[in-house]
């Protein structure tokens, strides 16, 4: 496995690029912060697409019926992927929290 960080002005196109290739998966979301404790965001969500939207500084996690999951004033982002796809994306905020978005 190997986990890469994607700078901030790359988002955009990482997660545009990342949306065209890869295929509707299963996702696991958890939020985990001091003040909010380790809280499911979602479970077995399917996800159909991620993007950045620059104006709001906001990623969004298309997730079909399950809605969106929306991670405002991303500070640091971690994607954690092997020779078989991406594992999982790792989004801190701007208020601390880890959004943790796990590829099932």
């Amino acid at each position: 496995m190997a986990i890469e960080k994607v700078e901030k002005t790359d988002l955009g196109h990482y997660f545009d690029n990342l949306s065209r290739v890869l295929p509707t998966e299963s996702v696991d979301i958890e939020v985990v912060g001091r003040d909010v404790g380790d809280q499911p965001a979602a479970q077995g969500a399917r996800l159909e697409g991620i993007s950045y939207d620059a104006a709001n500084d906001t990623i969004v996690l298309y997730l079909g019926n399950s809605g969106e999951h929306n991670i405002a004033g991303p500070t640091e982002v971690y994607v954690d992927q092997d020779d078989d796809g991406l594992k999982s994306i790792e989004v801190t905020c701007k208020e601390g929290h880890k959004h943790i978005v796990k590829l099932t």
